[in-house]
């Protein structure tokens, strides 16, 4: 089965003045959608890939041909990437995190200051295009970054939250100003988005 362009759970400006409506439309529209087409084309011929939740994939990618592998790497990354992004984000929102989330930020990171800084710092140190992710790995909360439209899929881990550092994602409001863009996406983060992924991350949902 062919994967699919999701919708987005909120209208195109419903994160104005944060992401511009402009960056929305192309990002979700021209961006995540080339990412399904190019792995839909990747899998052509291969039924048993192709079925399998885009998650599944990107954890077995060493099962993926290598012929194919790094398109699936970029592209199904980049479907899954993006699915995750489009889900923590919603306009409204911001603030802090409470509850179980909450509670693990502070006991991992010390405190939500703290963490913000280095899911920051990660993003700003992220040399080209890339990922700041805060995952799930071997229990625990790790913040972390990749290249690329890698996954941490990839290596086992559960993305909880993870902020998209690729230039399309920025640009055309914050141009080269990446820590700006970084400062100013905390106002954008769903937090009950996000706790739901950690719930089901550490049941083994996710």
């Amino acid at each position: 089965m062919a994967y699919t362009l999701p919708t987005l759970p909120y209208a195109t400006n419903a994160l104005e003045p944060t992401i511009d409506t402009m960056t929305m439309e192309i990002h979700h529209g021209r961006h995540h959608k080339a990412y399904v087409d190019n792995v839909n084309k990747a899998l052509e011929g291969q039924p048993a890939l192709a079925g399998k939740p885009i998650e599944t994939l990107l954890r077995e990618i060493s099962q993926v041909p290598e012929a194919i592998r790094q398109a699936v790497i970029n592209n199904g990354g980049g479907h899954a990437n993006h699915s995750m992004f489009w889900e923590v984000m919603a306009g409204g929102v911001g603030g802090d995190p409470s509850g179980p989330l909450a509670d693990d930020i502070k006991a991992t990171f010390t405190d939500f200051a703290t963490f913000k800084a280095q899911i920051k710092d990660a993003g700003v140190k992220r040399f080209g295009s890339g990922w700041a992710w805060l995952v799930l790995a071997d229990g625990k909360l790790k913040i972390l970054s990749s290249a690329n439209q890698d996954s941490p899929y990839m290596n086992g881990q559960a993305p909880i939250m993870g902020v998209d550092v690729w230039e399309h994602a920025y640009y055309l409001k914050y141009q080269n100003k990446r820590p700006d863009y970084l400062d100013a996406w905390w106002s954008v983060v769903n937090w009950k988005a996000v706790a739901d992924r950690y719930a089901k991350a550490k049941a083994g949902n996710l």
